[in-house]
């Protein structure tokens, strides 16, 4: 029943446009709490690092709980964050009420997941788990690029409004059309941490912490760098991040398909995006044609990765599905923070120029992962 599929993904939709939807305002906020902007970019790295550190084990301690609840609670989690912070507390209660929902998106993610997937046809389980994950491109779209235009018409707080708002109808939703879900199986802690041990599921996990942190050295000071490296306002940058996401949603869609025909294959080709788009945003220059078409190739290659990233890691641990997945969320945002921190602290030395720089270095190890676990795989057959 993909009906579950898309209840994931619009609770997806309220979980990404908290997460990511300061990266449009990141400028606003340094401004208005006379900080740095790679301080303020602790916003984005101090939630990523919570999730990193305790996913597995959030998801882990809730595989017993009721999955309707447990989506409830995390949502609900959501919905406070985006209703304290839009009163502009002061900003260590900003980076507080910004942590605590961290804590159980993982959870929800892989709740959500498990439901859609539980639901559906064995054959298409990498179709319904690009329904849901398409929150992601679908936020990047929507919720996160109207959240900054809002913010460049009013005031940062008001972005905010439109987070809670995306949190509100999705605890609606699942409320009233997801019936109680009670695990009937509760797997053992132990064979679910035996894919701990597995190479092949090591290499896949340390693939999908260099490829996040690629893309987000960059996309976690998206405003910040059209801003300085394109000379954009902030109503241009709203614009552009439609346009990323806009083409997101069409290249979930696409990587959907073609991960049900070659996992593998499917994750080099987005994979490649880490190479491709630091080169051809160098040679873009201060062309605004170029840059608009840069910005919808990078569109296209991005959105897919979260996606991409679970679906390897768990081809390696298909017996683990919850587990893996929280553990790819968990190193994907590890991969935020690192990605994250190292842009701040380049733009803090540098300049947010050299940025794209960094997504080339930590794609060339994301690949040379990829070819490591390949090896193990062939080996293994031999």
């Amino acid at each position: 029943m993909k009906k579950y599929a898309y209840i994931g993904c619009l609770g997806f939709i309220g979980v990404i446009t908290t997460e990511f939807g300061v990266i449009g305002i990141l400028p606003q906020i340094a401004t208005h709490y006379e900080i740095s902007i790679d301080r303020a970019g602790l916003l984005l790295s101090a939630f990523a690092l919570i999730i990193a550190l305790t996913g597995p084990f959030m998801t882990l301690l809730a595989s017993g709980f009721d999955r309707k609840k447990v989506m409830l609670l995390s949502i609900l989690l959501f919905v406070i964050t985006g209703v304290v912070s839009s009163f502009s507390p002061p900003f260590w209660l900003l980076m507080l009420v910004r942590i605590l929902p961290a804590f159980l998106q993982p959870v929800y993610i892989a709740t959500a997941l498990s439901v859609a997937v539980s639901q559906g046809d064995k054959k298409n389980e990498n179709e319904l788990m690009s329904i849901v994950f398409s929150g992601v491109a679908i936020a990047m779209v929507t919720t996160v690029p109207f959240a900054t235009y809002i913010a460049s018409i009013f005031s940062w707080e008001y972005s905010f409004y439109v987070q809670s708002a995306i949190s509100v109808i999705a605890l609606i939703a699942i409320y009233t059309v997801l019936p109680n879900m009670l695990v009937t199986e509760k797997k053992t802690y132990r064979s679910q941490l035996k894919i701990l041990k597995q190479p092949t599921f090591i290499t896949s996990t340390a693939m999908n912490f260099f490829m996040i942190a690629a893309w987000f050295s960059t996309y976690s000071y998206f405003a910040a760098y059209l801003n300085k490296a394109k000379n954009m306002d902030n109503t241009m940058v709203s614009y552009m991040m439609f346009v990323f996401g806009i083409i997101g949603v069409l290249a979930n869609w696409v990587a959907g398909k073609m991960l049900d025909k070659n996992i593998t294959k499917t994750t080099a080709f987005f994979l490649s995006g880490t190479i491709l788009i630091p080169i051809l945003l160098h040679f873009s220059g201060g062309n605004t044609v170029a840059t608009i078409v840069v910005i919808g190739i990078w569109g296209f290659l991005y959105s897919p990765s979260f996606l991409n990233a679970s679906t390897y890691m768990i081809s390696s641990a298909p017996k683990s599905l919850e587990f893996a997945n929280s553990l790819a969320t968990s190193f994907g945002n590890l991969g935020i923070t690192l990605g994250t921190t190292a842009g701040g602290w380049l733009i803090a030395t540098k300049s947010v120029v050299y940025t794209p720089w960094l997504t080339l270095l930590f794609g060339v190890l994301a690949l040379l992962m990829m070819g490591v676990r390949s090896l193990l795989e062939r080996s293994k057959h031999n």
